[in-house]
């Protein structure tokens, strides 16, 4: 079972469930942190990195000696990244999603494709029992976020192990990468006017990509009843909901997780998997 965590903000407190609900469980995980442009579950987690491997991109090199300046490479790229300019060709490898058209178009053959670095993926383990990790890192510069997340779900666990992905902030192209092919989206949310306003966002986009989905909501008690309201109008389960608590918010700053500083939370995580095993219909993960 593949289940997302995700909110339609940041800060919300995504991080926090997707570390304190894997180590939770009694059972095999694997934890992905999809967040690929500021990762930190690393930092809850304390993993020992074993792997690290670069995410590559094709993109193209124009040879002038061959080109025709026939604009055929251009007319096909609908991201704009191969423009001919006069009697040269100018590349944008920036705005290149590496679909290869240009490549196989070109009836001179004069674009080849040449290998462009977008970030890092680490692997490695966790000092907890049946816990493996992978993170992606996007290098700096680098706008193309989509493949480093893909690259970072190839490391999910086998079907029947559990895995956990921390996704993107946000209801964009990187979200809907992490999003994508889980089995339940849980979305973590605060009860203030922000935190409902991309909370609409972010169901939005999980009903579109047709996946189950609940809620938690987190610092609640604080701001106002709004996304309580919501969450009944719109028949949106609220699967957990955690205090607005000096306690909690002492031990993330410490880099702890609420099952060491509470350890009565470890029980009310379990039962969060519980519900979106059974929201889910996903009976082999029950324990």
């Amino acid at each position: 079972m593949i289940i997302s965590i995700a909110s339609g903000k940041g800060g919300t407190g995504k991080t926090t469930v997707a570390a304190n609900l894997a180590a939770s469980l009694d059972q095999p995980v694997t934890v992905l942190d999809c967040d690929v442009e500021e990762p930190n579950l690393h930092l809850f987690l304390h993993p020992e990195i074993l792997t690290r491997e670069n995410v590559i991109a094709p993109v193209p090199r124009i040879d002038l000696e061959k080109c025709t300046l026939c604009k055929r490479c251009m007319e096909i790229c609908r991201f704009n990244a191969i423009a001919v300019a006069g009697k040269t060709v100018v590349t944008f490898p920036e705005l290149c999603h590496s679909c290869g058209g240009c490549t196989a178009i070109c009836p001179e053959n004069a674009v080849t494709e040449v290998e462009r670095i977008l970030g890092t993926v680490e692997t490695g383990s966790v000092g907890l029992p049946d816990m493996t990790f992978a993170q992606g890192l996007l290098d700096v510069g680098q706008v193309m976020v989509p493949p480093v997340i893909r690259k970072v779900k190839t490391h999910r666990a086998d079907p029947g192990a559990i895995t956990l992905i921390d996704a993107p902030p946000g209801t964009s192209c990187p979200v809907i990468a992490a999003m994508k092919d889980t089995d339940f989206v849980l979305l973590v949310t605060e009860p203030t006017p922000f935190g409902l306003n991309d909370l609409k966002l972010a169901v939005e986009t999980v009903r579109l990509l047709g996946i189950p989905h609940g809620l938690v909501i987190n610092r609640a008690g604080m701001g106002d009843n709004g996304v309580h309201t919501y969450a009944k109008e719109e028949n949106l389960p609220i699967l957990m909901e955690i205090p607005f608590d000096r306690k909690i918010a002492t031990a993330y700053s410490k880099g702890e997780l609420i099952i060491s500083s509470q350890p009565a939370y470890k029980e009310k995580f379990q039962t969060l998997f519980q519900d979106i095993c059974h929201l889910a219909d996903q009976q082999r993960c029950a324990q």
